[in-house]
């Protein structure tokens, strides 16, 4: 028989008083992370300074009232080939504390993110990371829907996700400044 301790969860959008906490939380998750820049905690701080930072999307997730984790989602510009402009979204950086790592949190915190995102009437989220882990979500390569991204990442790592089914088409999206998005 397996016996466990039941946790409150509460997932939120992220508060101004508590940046400073986040900004360690994502330092510290990304220090024993296998692929990092170490200055993912600085990059959320230049998304929230630019025009994009959407604060209800800038999410915490809290263990028995402890911040144990951190998702942000924030507007880039999409236009198609066909000159159509997509309501899209970056989903950069996910953070979870050491000791809260490999327990299902990210998994939970990203699926309320991009709950509240479809909610909200964005149509596509993209992001650079593991197709692996976001697979699990309906990440798929950016290159399945002729997407292509202004910046040197290489093609595996460029994921996007339609929220909205056939939102997505030959086009070109700009992730390399916060500041970029219109």
């Amino acid at each position: 028989m397996t016996t466990g301790t039941a946790v409150s969860l509460t997932i939120r959008p992220e508060r101004e008083d508590e940046f400073p906490a986040i900004y360690d939380l994502i330092r510290d998750a990304f220090a024993t992370a296998r692929v990092a820049d170490g200055d993912e905690q600085d990059y959320m701080n230049s998304l929230r300074a630019s025009g994009n930072y959407l604060p209800d999307l800038a999410l915490v997730l809290e263990i028995d009232g402890r911040l144990a984790g951190h998702i942000a989602l924030t507007r880039v510009a999409l236009r198609t080939d066909d000159g159509r402009a997509v309501r899209s979204l970056l989903l950069a950086p996910l953070s979870i504390a050491p000791g809260e790592q490999s327990k299902g949190y990210g998994d939970i915190l990203t699926r309320e993110a991009l709950r509240r995102a479809g909610l909200a009437g964005w149509q596509a989220v993209f992001l650079l990371g593991s197709p692996d882990y976001y697979g699990r979500f309906g990440f798929r390569a950016a290159g399945e829907f002729d997407i292509v991204f202004t910046g040197d990442y290489p093609p595996e790592v460029v994921l996007a996700l339609e929220l909205e089914k056939g939102a997505l088409g030959p086009g070109a999206v700009d992730i390399t400044s916060p500041g970029t998005a219109g």
